[in-house]
């Protein structure tokens, strides 16, 4: 075991019990699931009183409480979607569960919303302000790695830290595990758990709905601080309170403190080969992933997408604008990494795949998986000065080729430029859809709703891998049926019955007429 030297805070076990922090969660719910579906946020006096409480807090900790103009519109507004947002009223940086505890009993005491941010890289507007005012607690000073226990292949972590500085870490200390899971650059470990990521490495590994996260260190609404589980690998002991919140967003506790299990570093290749079109692709890329080769990623791109590539000049060579597959290859010496690259070839090119090409060494293999990681950018260069609506929905496999080929239908009708990345080995498709002015932004986000209800058709889902945030939440009804999203609703009202912790992302408000006229009109 790798152990660090003791962070800021002494999270770990077991913490201190209620009396210290506040009432036990139990305690908290002295009102109705009535009442508390109507509880009132506070007064503008009541957020006041919060802020000079917090000041006056962590005061002896200069920097740990902002209310900069310039911070708290950063904080409050994201440039990575397009739903409305608003300054938060405070922004504040903790650094150890207990910093998060005092500002979660202020927060109730003066029912203040609080929103959690962490890495800024989502999609949907999971943290940007949409209540009027509240705390916004920014949890990247909560960045240090404490434990890696390498024979255990697992890693204790602060919410803080970036997934790519895990595996540089390791890489660094020559520890040959790595964690799998591959979002944005930019994510951090607690972001990644509280919306339910994933990334192009999920059809070898799957995402954060897995077993990736072994445990978390959650503070509650009620000032409560819990464990989710132990450290051992599995457990029967009661449901999986670890699973209560991946994926919550932050509307059920704050994660100060998680386990996440790692894997064993192998080697990889990359090959890519043309297709004429997405359901030749697609068939050969099921063929592929039910032989049971060695495959860690199967990316497919549209003409699109090739031809965004060229046009954006930083790929080494250039491609045959057509759909194509990238696969990334993974086993664990040169023969086995040869015998699926082999097979793969065989399987594609039964299926017209063209043009194979399967890189040398580990240089060209950085060099052509580049190519597919630089989806953004490269899209963005299809139409210069543009900005881009990414969006991602999910399919069954079998349904992703009618998915795609209605979609680049329809967005070719109404005239948008795009490039579609899917990650075909679990049927994730996603979008970059560009505009340049306002009128053209609302044709985008018509054309968004019309690919979530197709894929909410095709038995699919409003959103892969990029959480539900703002942007989603109206489809949940649709997607799940009201009986589930209506004990998603329990569960909130029970934990945090003042709906303080991220109020206005995940849960949706049930649908009227309007709204299925609306639908019906789209």
């Amino acid at each position: 075991m790798v152990q660090f030297a003791e962070a800021r805070s002494s999270v770990g076990a077991p913490l201190h019990g209620a009396d210290d922090f506040g009432p036990k969660l139990g305690a908290s719910r002295v009102r109705s699931d009535s009442d508390a579906k109507h509880a009132q946020h506070g007064s503008a006096q009541d957020l006041q009183q919060g802020i000079s409480e917090l000041q006056a807090a962590f005061a002896s900790q200069g920097g740990v409480v902002s209310v900069d103009p310039d911070v708290l519109h950063q904080h409050g507004f994201s440039v990575n979607d397009y739903h409305d947002g608003m300054a938060h009223s405070v922004v504040v940086y903790p650094h150890s569960t207990e910093d998060v505890v005092q500002i979660v009993n202020i927060s109730r005491k003066h029912k203040m919303p609080i929103i959690p941010y962490s890495g800024a890289t989502s999609l949907e507007g999971h943290f940007i302000g949409v209540t009027g005012g509240g705390i916004c607690v920014d949890m990247s000073e909560m960045d240090s790695i404490l434990e890696i226990h390498e024979a255990d292949a697992d890693l204790v972590c602060q919410p803080g830290v970036l997934w790519m500085d895990v595996n540089a870490t390791l890489a660094e200390k020559g520890i040959p595990l790595f964690f799998p899971l591959d979002p944005s650059p930019g994510a951090t470990l607690g972001g990644m758990l509280s919306t339910g990521c994933s990334g192009t490495n999920a059809v070898r590994y799957g995402t954060a709905k897995g077993e990736w996260f072994l445990n978390a260190t959650v503070v509650l609404p009620s000032g409560e601080v819990i464990k989710t589980r132990r450290r051992a690998r599995k457990s029967s002991a009661g449901f999986d309170t670890t699973k209560l919140f991946i994926g919550a967003e932050g509307t059920l506790g704050i994660v100060t403190e998680l386990t996440i299990r790692l894997a064993p570093l192998l080697p990889t290749n990359v090959a890519v080969v043309q297709f004429p079109d997405v359901e030749t692709a697609t068939r050969a890329s099921i063929e592929v992933m039910n032989r049971g080769v060695g495959i860690q990623c199967v990316e497919l791109v549209d003409d699109n997408f090739m031809r965004a590539t060229n046009s954006y000049g930083q790929s080494a060579r250039k491609w045959p604008e057509k759909d194509s597959l990238f696969f990334k290859f993974q086993g664990p010496s040169q023969v086995a990494l040869d015998d699926t690259a082999r097979i793969v070839r065989e399987i594609v090119e039964r299926h017209g795949g063209t043009g194979f090409a399967l890189a040398a060494n580990a240089k060209e293999a950085a060099d052509l998986w580049a190519d597919r990681k630089n989806a953004h950018y490269s899209g963005l260069a299809l139409v210069p000065g543009s900005r881009g609506w990414a969006t991602d929905v999910c399919v069954p496999v079998s349904n992703l080729p009618k998915l795609v080929q209605e979609t680049k239908r329809d967005l070719a009708e109404l005239g948008i430029v795009s490039t579609i990345v899917g990650h075909i080995g679990d049927g994730n498709f996603h979008c970059l859809l560009l505009f340049s002015n306002e009128e053209e932004q609302a044709i985008v986000r018509d054309a968004v709703h019309k690919m979530v209800e197709r894929a909410i058709a095709l038995d699919g889902t409003c959103t892969g891998e990029h959480g539900v945030g703002i942007g989603k939440r109206e489809y949940l009804y649709e997607e799940l049926g009201t009986g589930t999203v209506e004990l998603m609703k329990t569960l909130k009202r029970t934990i945090d019955p003042f709906n303080l912790f991220n109020p206005g992302k995940l849960y949706p408000d049930e649908p009227t007429v309007a709204d299925d006229l609306e639908k019906s009109e789209r």
